[in-house]
């Protein structure tokens, strides 16, 4: 696809053509799929709610108006979903709980070390308020700019920085406080 300006690919998916839906899906899916998987814990329910997000996305594109970033309204609907998956299933958010190693890149003692320090991020995390961890997960794991988190979660840029400053500080010193396993 050669148009690469992300409000025509935009337009042109309003107008309902399939390159442009499946160059939005191309841009966007792993990101999403990442942020979910994150927050889920469960690879196959992770990749079912991906699916979800694009084919709600397909549905509400006629009604997507460019207040916000493109992006950021990605994250509404994958937010959205989340929220409804957790009431269906009566569970609460999980944490972000998954940094993926490439195990032919890492050695035996390389993956107990990084499987020791996630689990020390997911103890941490655990411990955040949700607010935080949703910041968090959005900024670092998905890579999200303020504005398109502030857009994601309907607040304020200053909110933004405010949760993501008292997140990570919490953060920084709960994994300062647990000691190192060796």
């Amino acid at each position: 696809m050669s148009d690469r300006e992300p409000s025509t690919v935009v337009t042109r998916a309003q107008r309902g053509e399939v390159d442009a839906i499946g160059a939005l899906y191309d841009q966007h899916q792993e990101a999403i799929f990442r942020y979910l998987w994150a927050r889920l814990g469960e690879r196959q329910a992770a990749e079912d709610l991906t699916g979800d997000v694009f084919m709600r996305m397909i549905g509400a594109l006629p009604n997507y108006r460019p207040s916000a970033p493109f992006r950021a309204w990605l994250y509404r609907i994958a937010r959205n979903l989340l929220i409804d998956h957790y009431r269906r299933h009566a569970q609460s958010p999980l944490p972000l709980t998954h940094a993926e190693v490439r195990t032919a890149e890492a050695d035996p003692i390389t993956l107990a070390e990084h499987t020791l320090t996630i689990e020390r991020l997911h103890r941490a995390l655990a411990q955040l308020e949700e607010a935080q961890r949703e910041v968090v997960a959005l900024r670092f794991l998905s890579g999200l700019s303020l504005q398109e988190t502030a857009a994601a979660l309907d607040k304020t840029e200053a909110a933004i920085k405010a949760l993501q400053h008292r997140g990570l500080a919490a953060l920084r010193g709960l994994l300062m406080e647990e000691p190192v396993q060796s």
